[in-house]
């Protein structure tokens, strides 16, 4: 799998991501920082990533209008680095188990302490 890490989240990612051995990259090193959402799309969809973030709003309606993509994973809560490591490898171990988020969105998130995984379709078959 090749994860794209948005620029709201922690550089050390991509290594937590190579670690378990799939390809990855973060936005600020693609030349990318800045860019308006709707602008990171071409890219994501043109290099087949997975794209990771934690702008839950923008990047479900973005991904909502596209009829195939290789995922995206939203990481909701404000967390520091370590903890953004943490729930970045509970998604990881996810894949492992359920396969690839192909047309998913994967959003991982703590309640009473626990992470809580929610896994989707996106866009939502039954909206087409």
């Amino acid at each position: 799998m090749n994860l794209l890490i948005d620029e709201c989240l922690h550089t050390s990612l991509v290594a937590v991501a190579v670690a378990r051995g799939h390809q990855a990259s973060h936005v600020n090193w693609l030349g990318l920082s800045g860019e308006a959402d709707w602008n990171l799309m071409p890219r994501i969809i043109g290099d087949d990533f997975t794209f990771v973030t934690n702008n839950a709003a923008d990047f479900r309606r973005l991904y909502a209008q596209q009829p195939l993509h290789a995922g995206l994973v939203i990481i909701v809560p404000q967390v520091p680095p370590a903890e953004q490591r943490e729930l970045l490898e509970i998604v990881l171990d996810e894949f492992r188990e359920g396969g690839d988020p192909v047309n998913e969105a994967i959003e991982i998130r703590i309640e009473d302490g626990e992470a809580v995984i929610e896994r989707y379709s996106l866009p939502d078959p039954d909206e087409a």
